[in-house]
């Protein structure tokens, strides 16, 4: 999709851009897929803040996508590619021979009227969805199972995609978006192809509203803050804080392992995206 911009008639127009619609079908989403969206405005189960910056946007409707892929060896039609507030990338609803209809994430090339399927005879091609024993060395997949009969929980957003590395008895070696590489189960499933809508990362905003639209709000930096509302408050006149970077509980909030232990993920990871 391309990105579009607007004549400066205004100041908020002067930065702003948006994506275009090239690629989109013209539809309302398929009501069947639609569930409400709950949502917390970043408040826990008390009520109080447990996520800052959070809050207000509009009013959003989830829908239910198939990361699972279940309709194994049916072949399906693409009917639509249709926009998704919920995630970056874009969405298409495939309608398959039983009649079942689902939503999958939508790859690069993927067009209304073609035809896919999933299954560990599928061809390779983009849409297409296979166990990763099945998928040759150097093929580009998204929306890669961690855990097999799980779903997709790798690689799912906009423009993003993991190579498959090698084989290797029961596993296959996975290069991550990140730069990690990890093994997988061989018969974890993964989809063929890149990611589209891959210039959602170079729209501009352009104004404080479209961030509130999105349910982001203002962020004030600790050091205008008074001592008693932030570590980094206080002293007389400018200051830079300090000490180390920290949030309000004096959490460190840069270079500060966050990530619990797991032996199983642990072990699988090949090489790590930081040295």
């Amino acid at each position: 999709m391309s990105i579009k911009y607007y004549k400066p008639n205004t100041p908020t127009r002067r930065f702003a851009s948006t994506l275009g619609n090239e690629g989109l079908t013209k539809s309302k989403p398929n009501k069947a897929h639609l569930k409400g969206k709950k949502r917390t405005s970043a408040r826990d189960s008390a009520g109080r803040m447990s996520v800052r910056r959070k809050g207000g946007g509009h009013k959003q409707r989830y829908r239910e996508i198939d990361f699972r892929r279940e309709n194994t060896g049916i072949i399906g039609t693409v009917q639509t590619i249709e926009y998704d507030p919920n995630r970056s990338a874009n969405i298409a609803l495939v309608v398959f021979q039983n009649g079942d209809k689902r939503y999958i994430l939508a790859p690069k090339v993927l067009r209304a009227g073609q035809k896919i399927q999933s299954g560990p005879k599928a061809p390779i091609q983009p849409g297409n969805a296979l166990p990763l024993s099945a998928i040759p060395d150097g093929t580009q997949v998204h929306n890669v199972e961690l855990h097999y009969g799980k779903g997709g929980q790798m690689v799912r957003s906009a423009g993003s995609y993991a190579i498959v590395q090698a084989h290797e008895g029961d596993y296959v070696t996975v290069r991550l978006p990140s730069g990690e590489s990890r093994k997988v189960f061989s018969q974890c499933f993964a989809t063929i192809g890149i990611i589209g809508n891959e210039d959602h990362m170079n729209v501009q905003l352009g104004k404080a509203g479209r961030s509130r639209w999105l349910g982001k709000r203002p962020k004030v930096r600790g050091v205008v803050m008074n001592p008693i509302d932030h570590p980094h408050g206080g002293g007389e006149g400018r200051t830079s804080g300090g000490r180390h970077p920290v949030s309000p509980s004096g959490v460190p909030t840069k270079g500060y392992r966050t990530r619990k232990k797991k032996k199983y993920s642990d072990k699988m990871i090949v090489k790590r995206r930081k040295k």
